[in-house]
């Protein structure tokens, strides 16, 4: 057994000189496993570089998607709903040309849209109250007052949910630099880590950072464009709103004048 034992012991002298020259070559290893690591291809695809981000810059870049989504769930609801009222709108003209006076265009609009019933009220109010009064200017004048607030309020009511694509818009790149920056910092962490400024070993970090960059503008500028869209769209809807106000002033001014000349006549009869 003594003689078995003698082989034995200079294999193990030569596996733990072996340990100790690896342990003393191991930085030298590292830097040997970093390049070989730098020469292989990156997978730096979209999706690969989202999910190897940080959990900071995964999270900003979700927000901006959503509002990307949230951009496009208003350019299409706010399309639909102008679409809808300047139809609405059309046909209120349409009505509203042929009628003598307001009680012909109340029977011509019936249950028509809600915008048109409130400015003929506003108006059949204002003449009740002023039904003592004889000047036929100041009537129409309050009338008048009485339409363009209606008008404000109802340009306000249709350009709701277009402020989110502004700010969407304004803050949307700056939120995907501000992940950028955050990314780019974690990447130099990294650096001093790996101890080596091969660049093939950083340029994943560093994209998946720009990526949060390019998400900012992927919402921001849909969501400009957008915006201008439906500014212009509300902006023709309310041109609509404005001819309907003035078809109701010049059906207003004939009952007016209808009624002032009344008493005229009936002076004269006598």
């Amino acid at each position: 057994m003594g003689r078995n034992m003698k082989p034995i012991i200079p294999t193990l002298c030569v596996i733990a000189l072996s340990q100790t020259t690896f342990a003393a070559a191991e930085p030298a290893q590292q830097a040997r496993m970093l390049d070989s690591a730098a020469t292989r291809p990156h997978d730096l695809s979209a999706l690969t570089m989202f999910i190897n981000a940080d959990i900071v810059v995964k999270v900003i870049m979700i927000g901006l998607l959503l509002a990307s989504v949230a951009a496009w769930a208003i350019l299409i609801a706010k399309t639909l709903e102008l679409r809808r009222a300047r139809q609405r709108v059309l046909g209120e003209i349409e009505k509203l040309s042929n009628a003598r006076g307001l009680a012909e265009a109340r029977l011509a609009l019936g249950n028509g849209d809600p915008l048109t019933r409130t400015l003929l009220t506003e108006a059949a109010r204002e003449m009740r109250l002023s039904s003592d009064i004889p000047s036929v200017s100041g009537v129409r004048g309050r009338i008048s007052s009485s339409f363009g607030e209606i008008q404000r309020a109802h340009a306000i009511a249709i350009k709701r949910g277009t402020g989110v694509l502004a700010s969407i818009g304004s803050t949307g790149p700056f939120i995907g630099l501000f992940g950028t920056v955050w990314g780019i910092m974690n990447s130099f962490i990294g650096i001093s880590k790996a101890q080596t400024t091969n660049l093939a070993v950083v340029a994943p970090g560093i994209a998946e950072a720009l990526l949060a960059t390019a998400v900012g503008l992927f919402a921001a500028i849909p969501a400009v464009l957008i915006y201008n869209h439906l500014a212009r769209e509300s902006g023709a809807y309310l041109e609509l709103v404005s001819n309907v106000s003035g078809e109701l002033l010049r059906i207003v001014s004939r009952d007016l004048e209808r009624s002032s000349h009344v008493p005229t006549s009936v002076h004269a009869a006598e």
